[in-house]
């Protein structure tokens, strides 16, 4: 082979997995776009129980014919919060189950019979066309789901059929037979293979049918092929696990089951590797009257039930520990540490997964809630840093106070960014109108930080000029501090809640204006009164209208959030 040969193959491979990533990627967003809304109704329903999620797992999987793509969405749902970490290990798991469909349809469909994957897409493109002409968006949604399957399997089929064919001369087939003489170290050797093969290829599917290949030219023997079998499962978890290193913690826990997952299985698998495979043999046998030991012909049907038995007894085992699993894997990765809240970064919004623009509003939501989290505790550090009399606290308070508003800041320039780059895609209605939203609440919670840092800069110009707050304005402040945190309790209430409580919001709202306006009447008793002078009652007054805006601020975003 020419070194132009070689580069023209790399090439093809290269472009036919971006054929099957475009088309996945045309897919899902075309999905949610459907959706909508719905999406998050529609992934609670799948995952009611365990059952129904394996069951749901294993169909989109053996329709796409790609267990990594399956993984890979499922932990996008998880870092965009539509889907649980506990209810994704039922959709993992059947994925699993799902990857075996590859073997089925080798072992159905035979080597030596000529099909095309474009017997199936290209029919799929026809379907899809009449969609595109329909004068609803949903429809040209579902054209565009249709049309983005039909070219993942175009891609699947291209990768496929260049794949490079291993002859009788190539070293790697000669040094196959060197390795299957030492006994239980081989089939180690053979799983490593397997894993190998399939991080390199990044797809289990196509390795699974390179196996077959190789099992049935007399290559590899049988129990060598079941070894590179169970490898293939091990490595096929590499590539969500290496998305989910810049994910948030969810994702990052999803992940980490689906290796477990596949590493205790593979582990468990080896123990009773020579019973397994034997009884296999015996099944087969008992089937079609050949041993898979001795006759090449038999491989396929064995390592195809070899394979299924394997998940689906995994499967089982996980099934009865998915809660221990769970409790395991938050040990493992614990919750973020207080501290690091502290340091500006976007925790769901970041790169590494195949985003669409549907899903990133979804992530976009998680953001605003980690915000709402933020100038909450910006807000509580007010009234601490009023009655704080130790001046080292007292410095750092105000100092923290600061840099929350710097983070503030920043978090609603980074959302605003991604944003405004998610409206450059073609949207559905109900996103656009969740956008429009989005960008709102954030502007709103940014003013929120800033008018708790006004108030932290009063607080401090206060205390550097000696003014001091008799006992009467300090109770009042309180009070209205207290209406203060409810109602930003109430913000991040509705911001969770998919039904807001605008009416709570409101009368929480009200009952803030309606003590401003009788602080603000007392205030002018008081300085008639002469109980304290000018410079001391702007100072109060100043700090009463924030508190005020502020409750403007939430309320404006518990409205948004209902509209």
């Amino acid at each position: 082979m020419t070194a132009f040969s070689i580069i023209i193959t790399i090439l093809t491979i290269i472009g036919s997995l971006g054929l099957f990533l475009y088309g996945m990627i045309l897919m899902s967003e075309a999905l949610q776009k459907v959706a909508g809304k719905r999406m998050r109704r529609i992934l609670s329903t799948v995952t009611s129980s365990d059952l129904r999620g394996v069951v749901t797992g294993l169909s989109i999987t053996g329709a796409i014919q790609s267990s990594s793509a399956t993984t890979v969405m499922i932990a996008s749902f998880v870092n965009a919060g539509l889907l649980s970490v506990r209810r994704s290990f039922s959709l993992i798991m059947g994925a699993n189950i799902g990857t075996t469909v590859t073997a089925w349809i080798i072992v159905l469909l035979g080597f030596g019979q000529t099909f095309s994957i474009s017997m199936i897409t290209l029919p799929l493109v026809a379907l899809s066309l009449p969609l595109f002409f329909g004068g609803k968006n949903i429809q040209r949604s579902w054209g565009e789901f249709i049309i983005g399957l039909a070219i993942l399997f175009i891609g699947l089929q291209f990768l496929k059929e260049n794949v490079p064919s291993m002859d009788e001369g190539s070293a790697l087939i000669t040094h196959f037979k060197d390795l299957i003489h030492f006994g239980f170290f081989s089939v180690l050797i053979f799983v490593g293979l397997g894993f190998l093969l399939t991080v390199i290829f990044q797809s289990s599917s196509a390795v699974m049918a390179l196996t077959f290949v190789l099992a049935l030219d007399g290559w590899v023997p049988y129990d060598m092929a079941a070894a590179m079998v169970l490898g293939e499962n091990i490595g096929t978890t590499i590539t969500v696990n290496i998305a989910a290193l810049v994910a948030n913690r969810s994702a990052k826990r999803a992940a980490v089951f689906h290796l477990l997952f596949n590493v205790i299985g593979v582990t468990i698998a080896l123990v009773f590797f020579r019973w397994f495979i034997l009884g296999v043999d015996l099944l087969v046998e008992s089937t079609i009257h050949a041993s898979a030991f001795t006759d090449a012909a038999a491989i396929p049907l064995a390592l195809a039930i070899f394979h299924t038995t394997f998940n689906v007894i995994n499967t089982l085992i996980f099934l009865s520990f998915l809660d221990r699993c769970l409790h395991f894997i938050i040990r493992l990765l614990p919750e973020v540490r207080k501290g690091d809240r502290e340091k500006f970064r976007l925790m769901h919004i970041r790169g590494g997964y195949v985003s669409t623009s549907e899903l990133s509003i979804a992530y976009v939501r998680k953001e605003v809630r980690q915000m709402g989290e933020i100038v909450a505790n910006m807000f509580e550090m007010v009234p601490a840093l009023l009655m704080e009399r130790e001046k080292r606290q007292y410095e750092k308070l105000f100092r923290k106070i600061k840099k929350y508003e710097k983070i503030t800041d920043n978090i609603e320039m980074e959302v605003t960014t991604f944003l405004t780059g998610i409206s450059e895609s073609r949207l559905s209605h109900g996103s656009s109108e969740q956008l429009r939203k989005m960008l709102k609440i954030v502007d709103d919670m940014e003013s929120i930080g800033d008018a708790c840092r006004k108030m932290a800069v009063n607080i401090y110009n206060k205390n550097r000029e000696g003014i001091y707050f008799i006992q009467e304005t300090r109770d009042s402040l309180e009070s209205m501090f207290e209406l203060v945190r409810a109602s930003l309790r109430k913000m991040d209430e509705n911001i969770i809640k998919d039904q807001p409580d605008l009416e709570g919001a409101l009368q929480i709202e009200k009952e803030i204006d309606k003590l401003r306006d009788h602080l603000l009447k007392k205030h002018i008793d008081n300085l008639k009164n002469q109980k304290y002078d000018l410079k001391t009652g702007i100072v109060y007054t100043d700090l009463v209208q924030y508190c005020e805006r502020i409750g403007d601020h939430a309320l404006n975003i518990s409205e948004s959030l209902s509209d």
